[in-house]
């Protein structure tokens, strides 16, 4: 047990370095999307022998499992990695991530509207803190004045990893958790490519050199540590915490991601979210953490989850075993 949070916690930190390298590429002349296709190759590539060897020749299992692969590439990796790029390139990096960490909120009041069955106490205080976080990030009458669209484009990130978290509700061993995430990277990574070659995505790329804290480094550098560390790293120690914990302990500890976020954007980008931010990204994080507590004590009820109620309502026939989600 012990070991299994030392990983999970080590796959969250790793998860929140995407942001600080992400943003050292945008202020070289990088574009998201061309920092998105980068990444997604390249951790595609390096997860692709992995994955054959996961397969052990039943290559049936992607026929059978085709819809989830793409439904998770699409929303869960390039629409989810695109959005919180863009955000974080009119953002700081915290409060980029504190929205798109709204998603458990979005997904109980979803549920609300859907079954019209109002939440239990606990995830509606939960849900409550987490709104009035969202006000006290964006300090609407501070100093800190908070760019709108890019807000937009947090919580469009937001929206994806709730479609993400539906896609992905059910467990179904089929499907090996490095396939699943071997064969997202590439589909999204191929969609992103087609976008930009298309002219619906501005793709630009840079070789000028990135700052990370106190030192001046090749460009290769941040886009090496995307690639490897917040992505390949990431990915692969988040399935090994979600099978040494499981998947609802993981997602727990996982929420840490948004503290090494800040931390990671503090030292390496010298960014800080202004402290009434700071106190609303607390309240989401409690909030999030009240709704988490609510789904576990209402499986020890009997009652169904809702991540499980939501694919359900939605008559999800591909499930996948849950993967590590990911500001992306």
């Amino acid at each position: 047990m012990a070991s299994g949070v030392g990983i999970a916690l080590f796959s969250s930190a790793v998860f929140g370095l995407s942001g600080s390298f992400a943003k050292s590429l945008l202020e070289t002349g990088w574009t998201p999307g061309s920092a998105v296709a980068v990444r997604l190759t390249g951790a595609s590539l390096v997860l692709l022998i992995p994955a054959i060897i996961a397969l052990r020749g039943r290559w049936h299992q992607l026929k059978d499992n085709w819809l989830t692969i793409l439904l998770f590439g699409v929303i869960g990796v390039a629409g989810c990695q695109l959005f919180y790029f863009n955000a974080v390139s009119r953002l700081s990096v915290g409060v980029a991530l504190l929205l798109e960490y709204l998603a458990p909120t979005l997904i109980v009041l979803w549920l609300w509207m859907a079954t019209r069955r109002r939440p239990r106490a606990l995830t509606s205080v939960g849900t409550l803190l987490s709104l009035g976080g969202l006000i006290l990030v964006l300090d609407l009458t501070g100093s800190v004045k908070v760019d709108f669209v890019g807000v937009l484009w947090g919580l469009a990130a937001a929206v994806c990893l709730v479609i993400y978290f539906f896609i992905t509700a059910k467990q179904n061993d089929t499907l090996p958790p490095i396939v699943l995430a071997s064969g997202g990277l590439m589909v999204g990574s191929v969609l992103v490519w087609v976008a930009g070659g298309t002219g619906l995505l501005s793709m630009t790329f840079a070789s000028a050199d990135t700052h990370l804290g106190p030192w001046t480094t090749p460009w290769w550098v941040s886009l090496a540590g995307l690639i490897l560390l917040a992505t390949v790293l990431s990915y692969v120690t988040g399935i090994m915490a979600a099978r040494s914990l499981g998947s609802k302990v993981a997602s727990f500890v996982s929420l840490t991601e948004v503290l090494f976020a800040v931390v990671w954007a503090w030292l390496l980008l010298a960014e800080l979210p202004g402290t009434i931010q700071l106190l609303g990204g607390a309240l989401i994080v409690c909030g999030v953490v009240l709704v988490r507590i609510d789904e576990l004590r209402a499986d020890r009820l009997g009652s169904a989850e809702p991540g499980k109620a939501a694919a359900s309502e939605l008559d999800h026939a591909n499930d996948v075993e849950p993967v590590p989600s990911e500001s992306m």
